[in-house]
């Protein structure tokens, strides 16, 4: 049996998703992604594109959104560092903000109840500029 073609099929399904995440400004849904990328005339599959997305979400090169409607928004990371998102509620646009007192806090939180090995996710939503004056 020849692993060969399996993997470069893999290489070149990852590929062409990391391709479009670079590409893609916006946050999207593994469902919108793979749309994108039927539509450039990809063939990749829609348990490629979820499963490439975790393993980026995992390894920290995508940021995650998670709506209140339960599917979870995906985009290329900008900032290379541990950060947040201040998220418009009417247009989707998302800022990559830092917080380093919701840093400290989450430590003496963590630190006084005795947890190790601690994430957290702060995402922020309210109206944008644009949005507001509309």
């Amino acid at each position: 049996m020849n692993a060969g073609p399996v993997k470069s099929r893999s290489t070149r399904q990852k590929t062409a998703v990391n391709r479009a995440l670079d590409e893609l400004t916006d946050f999207v849904s593994a469902q919108e992604l793979f749309a994108v990328l039927k539509e450039r005339g990809e063939q990749v599959s829609l348990a490629t594109v979820y499963r490439v997305l975790q393993q980026q979400q995992q390894d920290g090169l995508v940021d995650v959104l998670n709506p209140d409607d339960g599917e979870s928004l995906f985009r290329r990371c900008e900032a290379q560092t541990h950060h947040h998102h201040l998220v418009c509620r009417r247009c989707g646009r998302a800022v990559e903000i830092e917080a380093p007192a919701v840093e400290q806090w989450a430590a003496r939180i963590a630190s006084e109840h005795e947890f190790t090995e601690v994430e957290h996710t702060v995402e922020i939503y309210g109206i944008c500029p644009d949005c507001s004056r509309s």
